[in-house]
């Protein structure tokens, strides 16, 4: 006969039972039942969404070298002698693709690196996306095209990927998936955090032991190893979400933490500068100073490769020349270039923006895997790997905590109860604000809390009801 039943039951009996300490009840043994019930539901119901999140983004970390091979034949090109211009770059890519407009041009960043012409309004070409057409810099001719997405130049392999991560190709109502698990990512961390450190004296009692309680130190030791990671991950993806990274957003406005941008506009005029300004019939350049003499002015300025040209937008704008590297350390200055003179008319160093604005930069680059190359895109594999992990281990567990029925045994309700008013109502307090600015953790938590209520009202009801006394 298995006695493993009887362990497990023993195993959550030490589990649900705190001794109290000599005296009045501590602050952290009232709120250990909440804190374990809260982690318990948060992990069960929202580790779907968490598991969709860490596998499609260990997918995305791989993107990187995957995009790498599977493009090598538009992105690499024998080393030559000497570049050409870039306008003759330019011209090559106009003379095979007349299509669309030109939105920007990469010059090659680095020896047997291929430049890139991008087009926008392209037929049959997502609107959000430009056609990216490959030039080898060294003899003009065309090693392929192929569409790109966002500024870290995203192919399609990556894109698919990206996309898929961020909103499983459903649009903006997909990317609720992925805002909800951000929001409560954190809270799921923090609270397996603060109940394995509160548990610290039990550790060497796990140690040896078997079953539930040896997945529980299984799960609890990889928590806290990943912990500062998951929270990290959140905080990041939390940043440019659809709710909570508008509330950033409006935050770092109101104190004044936006990022810079270059003004592109011009004081200049006359018809000479105008004509200059405006672009060719077919969306190229217009004349004026020519794509040579802008990039020229740029590199004046010191800004070195990676860089990235885009045109005028009106016959009153500048060409705007701005670095676009994302690795460490970044390259982040840009430049704005009056096209009939040739006059750097405007600046915006990455070293003078603002602290958050440069926080928001690391951690959005760090987040998506670019930051610190391989070596960054390495630990986000590890950390999602981790995740994964901690979701089946928590699923594991609580199958084990209902004995190997279909469901596992839930905790038991009530535990808001026995925390002291003069600790509840400030956490209250606290819950609330973290709720508003983070609505896709207060609305479920609210609506949570709200179903318990009325469950738990209809389960005490049905047991007045069945233990009332027949007179």
């Amino acid at each position: 006969m298995s006695v493993e039943p009887a362990v497990r039951a023993s195993d959550d009996a030490r589990e649900t039972r705190q001794p109290e300490p000599p005296g009045a009840r501590t602050a952290w043994a009232s709120l250990r039942p909440l804190v374990l019930r809260l982690h318990f539901y948060a992990g069960v119901l929202i580790a779907p969404f968490l598991l969709v999140a860490a596998t499609t983004g260990l997918l995305y970390a791989g993107s990187y070298q995957a995009e790498k091979i599977v493009y090598a034949d538009e992105l690499r090109v024998p080393v030559g002698a000497d570049e050409l211009p870039v306008s003759r770059q330019v011209a090559a890519a106009r003379e095979a693709h007349p299509e669309g407009t030109v939105s920007a041009v990469r010059p090659s960043p680095e020896d047997g690196a291929t430049t890139r012409v991008l087009l926008s309004g392209v037929p049959g070409v997502d609107p959000d996306h430009t056609l990216a057409v490959f030039v080898n810099p060294y003899t003009g001719e065309l090693t392929g095209t192929l569409e790109q997405y966002g500024s870290t130049g995203a192919l399609p392999l990556r894109t698919w990927i990206d996309e898929l991560h961020r909103d499983l190709h459903l649009g903006q109502t997909g990317r609720l998936y992925s805002e909800l698990a951000a929001s409560w990512l954190w809270v799921i961390a923090g609270g397996g955090l603060v109940l394995w450190f509160g548990r610290r004296r039990a550790r060497r009692r796990v140690r040896g032991t078997t079953g539930r309680r040896r997945t529980l130190s299984l799960h609890g030791t990889v928590g806290v190893w990943a912990a500062i990671g998951l929270f990290f991950l959140a905080a990041t993806g939390l940043t440019w979400s659809t709710y909570a990274g508008q509330n950033v957003s409006d935050l770092r406005e109101a104190v004044g933490q936006t990022t810079p941008a270059v003004s592109a506009g011009i004081v200049s005029g006359g018809e000479h500068a105008e004509h200059a300004r405006s672009g060719g019939q077919d969306g190229a350049p217009g004349p004026g100073v020519g794509l040579d003499a802008v990039l020229g002015a740029a590199r004046a300025e010191r800004l070195s490769d990676p860089v990235e040209i885009v045109p005028p937008a009106d016959p009153a704008s500048a060409y705007v020349v701005r670095q676009i590297q994302r690795s460490w350390p970044e390259k982040q200055d840009a430049v704005a270039v009056d096209p009939s003179t040739g006059a750097v008319t405007d600046v915006v160093r990455f070293a003078d923006y603002p602290l958050l604005a440069k926080l928001s930069r690391w951690g959005i680059d760090a987040h998506t895997g670019v930051l610190f190359g391989l070596a960054n895109q390495l630990v986000l594999a590890v950390l999602t790997a981790a995740l994964i992990a901690l979701i089946v281990l928590g699923y594991r567990m609580w199958w084990r905590r209902g004995r190997g029925s279909a469901f596992g045994r839930p905790m038991q309700r009530g535990a808001w109860q026995k925390v002291p008013p003069h600790v509840l109502v400030p956490l209250m307090a606290g819950v609330a604000v973290v709720g508003y600015f983070v609505p896709l953790l207060g609305i479920p938590l609210a609506a949570f809390i709200a179903v318990d209520i009325v469950l738990g009202e209809v389960a005490h009801r049905r047991g007045r009801r069945t233990y009332a006394p027949v007179g």
